[in-house]
């Protein structure tokens, strides 16, 4: 089965053609980051306009790669959320308009499941079951993963997500927008050890996140650390990300050393945007070896946003025979945990 996949969520239009015997055939992406970084974060409208843009250029483009028509192609996958709604509508609309028009099946996606099964991607993938960190700009969750769509939420985040921290805390230090990988950058320069954070709720039992706690900590931070004019020291700024991003790691690494503890599992995958973090990836690759786990992870172009991984999980579910039907559904907020396993109906 050749499968087209469409990411269109947030702020990165995402196209890939996955085939279910050879493999991912063809994969584009176009990102927003340049057009947003002048706001400071994502504008929901340009988003749109951005996608509207750029999703059918990049439909031609897979296609090419992969020496295909669209005649050819037996399904498409698009993302219906969670999202932005007018991001989401975009990807939904054109899926689906193109899927009648073709007299194909389509399959509306979880956009979270797609990042959860993204290191099926590789060469050397997980096997069910194992214990995943979903951690992007969006959502820090763990999930104990039996099967594809068989979910269990062992903990969340109760406030701001890994990623939103990383964008606000470089907001504070004077950098530019996305945050996380300017931090690593300027981190990587830095001594942590030149300043103490706080880990948030590792002291006490339970698998929940929180980073609000740790924002505050980082404001008071940079605003003592500030001259009269209200500027950073280059060093001193390169030590307060240091800071910051050790205490973001630990904080995450902590809480997937218990995870796997609770559950007994010995595999733990890392997905999302924040999953490319090579400390954190470091930091986890100690700890599950420690543990007698492995440690498993999409290549950095998958980590974010993508189409392969929509093209993925939605081949998984084509061919289990799932439909969605033609009216168009997309949903915002969209709880992970309320997923059908993969062969199942919803209600089965």
């Amino acid at each position: 089965m050749l499968v087209l996949g469409i990411e269109t969520s947030c702020d990165e239009t995402g196209v890939a053609l996955y085939d279910s015997e050879k493999g991912l055939v063809g994969d584009a992406l176009y990102s927003q980051v340049k057009m947003h970084a002048e706001y400071g974060g994502v504008v929901p409208e340009l988003a749109s306009r951005d996608h509207v843009r750029k999703l059918i250029p990049l439909i031609r483009e897979v296609c090419k790669q992969a020496d295909t028509g669209l005649t050819q192609i037996d399904a498409v996958a698009y993302t219906s959320g969670p999202g932005l709604i007018g991001a989401l509508m975009v990807g939904a609309s054109t899926g689906r308009a193109l899927a009648l028009a073709l007299g194909i099946p389509a399959v509306g996606v979880h956009h979270m499941e797609g990042h959860l099964l993204a290191p099926m991607l590789e060469e050397n993938p997980p096997a069910f079951p194992f214990v995943a960190l979903l951690v992007s700009g969006g959502h820090t969750q763990l999930v104990r993963v039996d099967r594809i769509g068989e979910y269990e939420l062992l903990g969340e985040s109760l406030d701001d997500a890994a990623g939103e921290a990383f964008d606000k805390a470089a907001k504070m230090m004077g950098l530019s927008y996305p945050g996380g990988p300017l931090i690593a950058k300027a981190a990587a320069q830095g001594d942590g050890s030149m300043y103490k954070f706080p880990r948030p709720m590792t002291d006490r039992p339970g698998l929940d996140f929180s980073f609000s706690g740790l924002k505050t900590y980082t404001l008071n931070t940079v605003t003592a650390a500030q001259d009269e004019h209200g500027n950073l020291e280059p060093q001193t700024l390169r030590n307060i990300a240091a800071a910051f991003e050790e205490a973001v790691v630990d904080t995450l690494a902590i809480k997937c050393r218990r995870a796997l503890q609770q559950t007994g599992l010995k595999q733990l995958i890392i997905a999302g945007g924040v999953s490319a973090n090579q400390k954190l990836r470091q930091r986890l690759d100690d700890i599950v070896r420690k543990e007698g786990a492995g440690l498993f992870y999409a290549r950095p172009a998958f980590c974010t946003d993508n189409g392969a991984m929509i093209a993925y999980a939605g081949c998984q579910r084509l061919l289990a025979g799932e439909r969605s039907p033609l009216a168009i559904v997309t949903r915002p907020r969209w709880p992970m945990d309320s997923l059908h396993p993969i062969g199942e109906q919803p209600n089965g």
